[in-house]
């Protein structure tokens, strides 16, 4: 059986960066399609509570996190490639999720947070660790893009 991935967290005094890459044995186009349907997120991301709106450049999605669930993040689409990299974020951080070909039907999905600014040391210990989240989201990604695969 593969091993899990792993998420690795790097922190500064201004910033905080979490990361986590994971070998996909499906297609950039299945995953492209998962990580950009946001009306079916919540179905196979069990990271997720809510995912409102459209994800296209530009667009303003709402998304509630099992990490603080009665918060609503107000998240700016602020980059879309088609198959090769998704970047929403606030004015506080970025997510970022990246694409890439390995091999026949296997993709490296590469997704990296980097929450910081200049107030960021007076509320960073409010923060809850990211790690957990993003070690169960790549695995309910991989689960879920395999099995469209077929």
């Amino acid at each position: 059986m593969p091993q899990a991935a792993k998420a690795t967290t790097t922190k500064r005094t201004f910033s905080r960066e979490t990361s986590i890459s994971v070998d996909v044995q499906a297609s950039p186009k299945i995953i492209w399609q998962l990580l950009t349907t946001a009306s079916d997120m919540p179905g196979w991301n069990s990271t997720i509570v809510s995912l409102e709106g459209v994800i296209r450049q530009g667009e303003t999605i709402q998304l509630k996190s099992t990490l603080d669930e009665k918060r609503t993040f107000k998240l700016k689409v602020k980059e879309l490639m088609p198959e090769q990299r998704l970047v929403w974020g606030d004015s506080q951080g970025n997510r970022v999720y990246t694409l890439a070909p390995k091999g026949k039907h296997v993709t490296t999905v590469t997704m990296t947070e980097t929450i910081g600014g200049p107030i960021f040391p007076l509320f960073a210990r409010f923060i809850p660790p990211f790690d957990e989240s993003f070690e169960q989201f790549a695995a309910d990604l991989k689960r879920e893009a395999e099995a469209r695969q077929g």
